[in-house]
């Protein structure tokens, strides 16, 4: 009797102390929080989380905390139902546990960009799918099943080990300065590189067609979707990891790599110069480049031998046609403020250059622009002159693509060469 109560006494203790061992939902431990981890969930409210461009600290979407856990209701659809986060995130390493109802599906979303035009989240940020692999009633794609970047990259299936529908899964996403894998219950099952040729290529498939924005932003908020079934969220942990600047060469020299052309302006390569002239249509036309760049040091050289009207957006993108939005710096005829700052479709001017800089452009001769672009602080050079220091908020919140402008009005040509940026 005595050996029996002796192993109760065992069990009870081995229970409890594995018990008191294993770590609480939505709580971070001592070693996580030195390590710079943060929770996305705190387990009891909704604070940090907001309708996908709503107000601040405003929830209309069909979410709710229960029992511990960040629950869709099954109310959205895939325009509607959708929570993003307070706050944006870069480069970052995200873990947090999921399980999902029969027949569902949703994502979490990363990178997420809010316009005024961008109706839901995934026109901008890439998708770690969500789904009832087995149970969902419509036929899938491999690149819409759980795990996948969708639409772009499926799952690797010898590595996928999905809990049946109804139990706990934990995923994880690292997104390290383009360097970017998905991971399914300890299984690594997607791995890319964003941004490259092979990344292009899958985006320019088909599939994106009508998102040319999508997957570009190197920041942005996360995104999660009730798309009409119910899934729940828990210990929603993230560590943000740090930038890697690198320098490029934006311009190859002989064609027009990396850049994309809006409009029927003309832009094309001459003995290693890469020139605008204006087309028969003489509208505005621009020639961006195909990725994004945020912080960042540009040096490029031009030589205005017509006219000279244009300019080099920052930040920027086409929100359709050759109509831009975002800022440029200036690029004109003398007295018409070279180096100036621009912003498009919405404040007009917002620094100009006074007259005793006016002289600095040499017309018809090669010229220098240099660019600084570090969070709300602009500051330009032309041929080594200080032109602008600018701080401003709404261009620190902006996103988007280096473009050049070729103004509309017929007779312009310029030419460009040795374009280097450094990031910073």
């Amino acid at each position: 009797m005595k050996q029996k109560n002796y192993l109760w006494l065992v069990i009870l203790l081995t229970g409890l102390f594995f018990s008191a061992c294993k770590q609480a939902d939505n709580k971070l431990t001592e070693e996580e929080i030195r390590d710079g981890w943060i929770l996305l969930f705190d387990g009891k409210t909704l604070d940090g989380w907001r309708d996908f461009k709503g107000e601040p600290g405003t929830v209309t979407a069909p979410w709710k905390v229960e029992n511990g856990t960040l629950t869709a209701l099954g109310q959205g659809s895939d325009s509607t139902g959708y929570i993003v986060s307070e706050k944006e995130y870069g480069n970052f390493i995200i873990s947090f546990d999921w399980k999902i109802e029969k027949a569902g599906n949703s994502g979490l979303l990363y990178h997420v960009v809010e316009r005024p035009e961008y109706s839901v989240p995934y026109v901008t940020g890439p998708e770690y799918q969500l789904l009832d692999d087995v149970g969902f009633p419509e036929k899938l794609e491999n690149w819409q099943l759980t795990g996948a970047d969708y639409a772009m990259y499926p799952p690797d299936d010898s590595k996928k080990q999905l809990a049946e529908v109804g139990s706990w899964n934990n995923s994880k996403i690292v997104f390290d300065n383009g360097h970017v894998e998905y991971w399914l219950n300890d299984q690594k099952v997607v791995e890319f590189e964003a941004w490259t040729d092979d990344w292009f290529r899958r985006k320019e498939s088909g599939k994106w067609d009508f998102a040319p924005e999508y997957g570009l932003a190197r920041s942005g908020l996360f995104a999660l979707q009730d798309h009409g079934s119910r899934i729940w969220f828990k210990n929603m942990k993230l560590k943000e990891l740090p930038k890697k600047p690198k320098e490029e060469i934006l311009f190859n020299g002989k064609d027009l790599t990396g850049w994309d052309v809006y409009g029927t302006e003309l832009w094309y390569v001459k003995d290693g110069e890469l020139i605008c002239e204006s087309g028969p249509d003489k509208d505005y036309g621009y020639l961006g480049t195909r990725k994004y760049y945020d912080d960042f040091d540009l040096s490029v050289d031009f030589k205005q031998v017509s006219d000279g009207n244009s300019g080099i957006f920052i930040r920027s993108y086409i929100k359709t046609g050759v109509i831009i939005s975002g800022w440029q710096v200036e690029v004109a005829p003398p007295g018409h403020h070279t180096g100036g700052i621009y912003e498009s479709y919405g404040r007009g001017w917002i620094a100009l250059i006074p007259d005793e800089k006016q002289s600095i452009l040499k017309m018809g001769e090669w010229n220098t622009m240099r660019i600084k672009m570090q969070g709300d602080v602009i500051t330009t050079w032309l041929n080594g002159q200080e032109m602008t220091v600018l701080e401003d908020e709404k261009i620190g919140r902006g996103k988007g693509r280096i473009l050049l402008q070729i103004h509309d009005g017929g007779g312009i040509k310029v030419c460009w060469k040795n374009f280097v940026l450094k990031e910073l």
